[in-house]
């Protein structure tokens, strides 16, 4: 029993899982409810489950790229639950596993095996103005190009549309529509993250022994924390 934790978008959803099996979900779509909420979704699948933190085999987390308060939220979170149940610690990439969702997804616009094989998926998670987090990955849910933040215009990725047909989903692919106007470009709406993508790649880890050190694992944010005020706390 894994209980997987998606906290890097403004997407709150927590699941439990049995092998490959969904066994329990709840999800928020509202925008800052992490906090709130994380705590409350833990507590009510584990009572639905008769279930205490002791009798999970492991806990696993969404480790980014993403919102930095939401990865300080669900690592912590993840973490002080692992330690205190002295439980495994898993951390899932957030794009490989909304990868993962869009490649199953039963509107995928290459979903046909002839074009399928050839295609490759790319996450987008939105990182402000026309700046995204990206990877690519093909059918098999493999990296084919590394996480990187990207910022879009008409040339961005134009070696590889060139060369194959791309589908892109996620929180920043909305705002690159209008940009990446490629035949080869293919859009999935309503891809979001979701702990129920996190369930395959966290039942792969746990059965390889792929843990992290509960006292110093740390999201990966790929780009540093930036600190701003805002204007209307700012005194003439």
């Amino acid at each position: 029993m894994i209980l997987n934790i998606e906290t890097a978008t403004h997407v709150c959803s927590v699941a439990l899982s049995s092998g490959l099996q969904l066994i329990d979900i709840r999800e928020s779509y509202q925008e800052k409810t992490h906090a709130s909420m994380l705590a409350v979704f833990i507590d009510d699948i584990l009572k639905n489950n008769n279930l205490k933190p002791t009798q999970l085999d492991a806990v696993s987390v969404s480790k980014g790229p993403g919102s930095y308060t939401g990865l300080r939220i669900g690592v912590s979170t993840a973490k002080g639950i692992a330690y205190g149940a002295d439980i495994p610690l898993i951390s899932v990439s957030t794009l490989q596993a909304l990868a993962l969702g869009a490649i199953s997804h039963p509107k995928n616009p290459c979903r046909m095996p002839s074009v399928k094989e050839k295609t490759w998926y790319c996450p987008m998670i939105d990182a402000r103005r026309m700046e995204v987090f990206s990877a690519f990955y093909n059918d098999k849910n493999e990296i084919t190009r590394p996480v990187s933040a990207n910022i879009i215009d008409k040339e961005t990725y134009s070696d590889i549309l060139s060369e194959k047909p791309v589908v892109f989903f996620g929180t920043g692919a909305e705002k690159c529509k209008p940009v990446l106007s490629h035949r080869n470009a293919f859009f999935l709406d309503g891809v979001l993250p979701s702990a129920r993508f996190m369930i395959p790649l966290s039942n792969r880890a746990y059965k390889e022994k792929n843990f992290e050190d509960s006292a110093y694992f740390e999201p990966f944010y790929l780009k540093d924390f930036i600190a701003t005020i805002p204007k209307k706390n700012i005194y003439r």
